[in-house]
């Protein structure tokens, strides 16, 4: 019988109140709080939070604080990657980040979806103490060298090409190709490079 974490990173229906999980999501808040509230001059300890919350750092890679994952170990970062301020990555599946890529204040990474129809979305009706939507996930993949603009938002599923630049306030709900300029809601390719 599959775990609720192995579900999760195959993208299938699973249960957030899986002790495993449940766990591993308490301990990144602890982590998260931690490293919100250090120095940021405190170069040393902040090495030492990441490497605990992250699924892998690259070198020279900075995430400036305030910053909010729901379990940090499925995030991996390049080389020379640059998250700014209020970001929010969600990474109940896989989020890649390719090396030399910018990521805006205000940045908002969903690698986690609830079904559309209501009826589908509640787990455990009938037990009032452990209230939970169904979840499903999927991988989001953002390539090396992109700039992602602040408030943008990028949704389960997305692939983000190498050489790419996402407009400020875009809406990503679909794969963008390699080497284009995309801005909008829904996010759209609105020239080459």
């Amino acid at each position: 019988m599959k775990k609720e974490k192995e579900k999760m990173l195959n993208g299938e229906s699973y249960d957030p109140n899986d002790e495993e999980l449940i766990t591993r999501w308490h301990l990144a808040k602890k982590l998260i709080k931690q490293f919100n509230s250090t120095d940021t001059s405190e170069e040393d300890e902040i090495e030492k939070i990441l490497y605990k919350l992250l699924g892998f750092k690259g070198k020279n890679t900075r995430i400036v604080p305030p910053f909010f994952v729901d379990y940090g170990t499925n995030i991996y970062l390049g080389d020379d990657v640059e998250i700014n301020m209020n970001c929010v990555f969600l990474d109940c599946n896989k989020i890649v980040i390719g090396d030399k890529s910018g990521i805006g204040p205000n940045v908002q990474i969903y690698a986690v979806t609830h079904p559309i129809k209501p009826k589908e979305r509640i787990i455990n009706e009938k037990n009032e103490n452990l209230f939970a939507w169904k979840t499903s996930s999927a991988p989001v993949n953002i390539g090396k060298n992109v700039w992602i603009g602040g408030g943008a938002i990028i949704l389960q599923g997305v692939t983000i090409g190498d050489n790419t630049t996402i407009g400020a306030g875009s809406v990503v709900t679909k794969s963008i190709p390699k080497n284009s300029v995309a801005v909008g809601n829904p996010c759209k390719v609105i020239r080459k490079i």
